[in-house]
């Protein structure tokens, strides 16, 4: 099923465990993340639980990622940040929620289809908001595969109607709103610095010792759901000077502490070298604001004095030049990337590439040479 926010995507995929677990004694339910499973497949409000009459409701053990109907039909949760979780269960059935999004989405459903393997017809139903990723495009191809595709209109009586009024005010017409809204698989921009496919050429699952590891921050200049992200993006270098995205964990509409938090707890993650954060909206600030959250983290400021576009194009080279690896997938980041054209218009796109800000700063830091030291407050 390819459809665009709203549509009921997760409805139908709880629908459709319900019914298969008539037939099924085992099926997987694997989302983005481990909370997204949780949170959306299970417990959210057009999740399994909230599908479920009294009568048929499963029994949920959140500790055991598993729920259990009172046929013995037993769903066990995974996620797409841990392929090997899925080698060695078998299913009958499976449900791919946001494919799309997974991190390691090729290795997570290659190890799914290995377990599919209990029963005469063993099925899987994936609900989806569609990206040109390559696993998609095969799952598309595969003359086995059954298409379902939905818009956001489709089911616009049952959204709420500030919702629909915000959201298509902003996104109706443009190429964000063309993939989330209307479903569409839109393909490489010409232009852009980076293609698709460049991306997954280089792409890894692990990464060598690291020689420094470095937290960007773009940070917005307002908080709430009408700001800006605050684009968070961890990477590293390794000895050999090859570069190494390891985390993209930006956020839209925190707070400056709340934000802040995250980039420490990013720091202190991965045990990176330093933060460096853009300061050309919020000055002196943005740095007082991590002394708040960790008074002792390095921490370097950097100001913007070029364009987006013009500061990205050196960090596409090195991508081009396959010394950039992506350890994993991170599809938000990823759009922003293949996105950045020189005309790149943030009021049309409907969003300000803030993780790609961040990325190109974590890069620039680590393998440009443009670096100077980080100041370190003593207590």
């Amino acid at each position: 099923m390819l459809a665009g926010r709203g549509f009921g995507k997760t409805k139908t995929g709880a629908e459709w465990v319900r019914a298969k677990k008539e037939t099924c004694g085992r099926l997987a339910l694997v989302a983005p993340t481990a909370g997204d499973a949780r949170d959306v497949m299970v417990e959210g409000e057009s999740g399994i639980l909230a599908c479920s009459p009294s009568w048929d409701r499963p029994h949920y053990e959140p500790s055991k990622r598993r729920l259990t109907w009172k046929n013995g039909a037993i769903a066990t949760l995974y996620s797409g940040e841990d392929p090997e979780a899925l080698r060695g269960p078998q299913f009958g059935a499976g449900w791919a929620d946001e494919l799309c999004a997974w991190q390691y989405a090729q290795d997570t459903w290659d190890m799914l289809q290995f377990g599919l393997r209990l029963g005469r017809n063993p099925q899987c139903v994936v609900t989806t908001t569609p990206k040109p990723i390559q696993v998609l495009k095969d799952l598309l191809a595969n003359p086995a595969t059954v298409v379902t595709r939905g818009s956001t209109y489709d089911n616009r009586a049952n959204l709420a109607e500030g919702f629909f009024r915000q959201i298509i005010s902003r996104y109706e017409g443009t190429r964000l709103g063309r993939q989330e809204l209307n479903a569409e698989i839109l393909e490489d921009i010409p232009g852009a610095l980076w293609m698709r496919k460049l991306i997954d050429d280089t792409r890894v699952r692990s990464y060598p010792d690291l020689a420094r590891v470095v937290v960007a921050i773009d940070p917005p200049t307002t908080s709430g759901e009408k700001a800006d992200e605050c684009g968070i993006v961890v990477a590293g270098r390794c000895a050999d000077g090859h570069g190494y995205v390891l985390a993209d964990h930006s956020s839209h509409g925190d707070r400056p502490a709340e934000w802040a938090r995250r980039a420490v707890l990013a720091y202190q993650m991965f045990n990176a070298d330093c933060i460096v954060a853009e300061v050309n909206q919020g000055g002196e600030m943005v740095e007082e604001i991590m002394r708040q959250v960790d008074p002792t983290i390095p921490f370097r400021a950097v100001h913007a004095t070029r364009g987006k576009y013009v500061r990205a194009e050196p960090i596409s080279m090195l991508y081009a030049q396959g010394r950039v690896h992506h350890v994993g997938s991170f599809p938000k980041l990823e759009d922003q990337m293949c996105a950045m054209t020189p005309d790149f218009d943030a009021d049309k796109a409907g969003y300000s590439p803030d993780r790609l800000d961040a990325l190109v700063w974590a890069l620039t830091d680590l393998m440009t040479g443009h670096r100077s030291e980080p100041r370190i407050r003593r207590l």
